[in-house]
């Protein structure tokens, strides 16, 4: 059984085939929720800045050409997380109605649980990215 990071709104089910994207791109769309993609080669799950692959797109209305950028964004970036959100316009800010990962490197040592011990017995965990050992841009190019 192969584990990968999960998040997003589909984060229960294995990873998407192209049709499967195409399918969530042609829901948004009827949906006239506009779509971006971002990147990121730390995916710690509190890492919400990731960068913006160009703008979103709110002009493109055809799943074709989303798919494309998608595809564009992997060439460019094949060693980083991938994900594509679609935005709800209807409460006047930008609101995720969907996001989900498109992308994911072939090689990632996944995640270590941190115990530290604070005031009073208290234990706090956090996560550490094992990725993010290694400087940006080498993350995952074992």
């Amino acid at each position: 059984m192969a584990f990968y990071l999960t998040q997003g709104t589909f984060s229960f089910l294995p990873p998407f085939s192209d049709d499967e994207i195409k399918n969530q791109i042609n829901y948004a769309l009827d949906h006239n929720w506009p779509l971006s993609l971002e990147f990121t080669d730390d995916p710690h799950p509190r890492n919400t800045y990731w960068s913006m692959w160009g703008l979103p797109m709110f002009d493109l209305k055809d799943p074709a050409a989303i798919l494309y950028e998608v595809n564009e964004c992997r060439k460019a970036y094949p060693n980083h997380y991938i994900r594509l959100n679609a935005y709800d316009q209807r409460r006047g800010k930008q609101t995720i109605a969907m996001s989900f990962i498109v992308n994911r490197p072939a090689n990632d040592p996944g995640f270590g649980l941190i115990r530290q011990e604070a005031q009073d017995r208290r234990m706090r965990y956090t996560l550490h990215s094992y990725a993010t050992d290694k400087p940006s841009g080498e993350r995952f190019t074992d």
